[in-house]
């Protein structure tokens, strides 16, 4: 961060990367807040508006994480794979001034996710919640997963549409680097970037397998939210939840500045600590 407040200027990667990780910072806070209030204080989810509010906030951060890593896929196919198509010829040209656009897409497309969250939360339990005499206090007559079941619906188009964003993506870049490593064993050549094309082919590889296994996970939370299984359902939330750092992780590690970064602030974090 310190960098790109220096340089004043970010190029289109760094900007995917920054919107990407407050989108995820803050989807994890609120995913924490909800799980403390849950286990710790549970009767002030039944505040008004609290869990509409949290519903709402944890909807649209999820979405705008969902859609900024498949743009973030998108943009490294379009930047390395090699097509001699016009249109993705415009495509490349074109890309980084596509960026904000899409990322703009994302947070109002994010945002309509995250009313339309508040609504249904709203309305449901309205229509399934007993009032107090206070009025502000509800008694829950249903069991509160329940409520969220109707959110999964409306963005679940969304969630297939990055899919398969992500999917057109890896298999355009296993394409163009299979053709580009045919041709370097016809001519007897060794082409400097092909290290970086593999690199970045393993981790659209790997995010494509993490992907797909957040997108099974999530089509899964509909199908066992309605039986009512909890133990199952424990053990799908604790993937959607593990995906965002992981998935930051591998990002990091793919980065040489953002892992010499990371690489540099865990000797004085470990030094502060041995202090203390």
């Amino acid at each position: 961060c310190m960098s790109w407040v220096k340089k004043k200027t970010l190029n289109s990667n760094e900007k995917i990367l920054l919107l990407l990780g407050c989108s995820r910072f803050w989807y994890l806070c609120i995913s924490w807040v909800y799980c403390f209030l849950s286990i710790i204080y549970p009767s002030y989810l039944y505040v008004h508006p609290i869990f509409q509010l949290l519903n709402s906030a944890q909807s649209f951060f999820n979405s705008s994480d969902v859609w900024v890593s498949a743009c973030l896929c998108v943009f490294y196919c379009i930047k390395i794979a090699n097509f001699r198509n016009s249109f993705f010829i415009y495509l490349k040209v074109k890309i980084d001034k596509m960026v904000p656009w899409l990322l703009l897409g994302s947070v109002l497309f994010s945002l309509v996710i995250g009313t339309i969250a508040y609504d249904l939360s709203d309305k449901a339990l309205c229509n399934n919640l007993n009032f107090t005499s206070q009025g502000r206090i509800w008694k829950a007559s249903i069991r509160i997963d329940q409520h969220v079941l109707p959110n999964y619906f409306i963005i679940g188009f969304g969630y297939a549409t990055s899919f398969m964003a992500v999917i057109l993506s890896a298999l355009l870049l296993l394409f163009s680097l299979w053709r580009h490593r045919c041709n370097m064993q016809t001519n007897s050549m060794k082409d400097l970037s092909m290290d970086a094309h593999i690199k970045a082919m393993k981790f659209i590889l790997f995010f494509f397998i993490m992907y797909s296994i957040y997108f099974i996970s999530f089509t899964l939370t509909l199908i066992y939210s309605m039986k009512n299984e909890n133990n199952v359902i424990v053990l799908i939330y604790l993937i959607l939840y593990t995906f965002p750092g992981l998935h930051s992780l591998v990002l990091i590690f793919s980065n040489p500045k953002l892992e010499k970064r990371l690489l540099g602030i865990l000797p004085c974090v470990k030094c502060k600590v041995c202090l203390k």
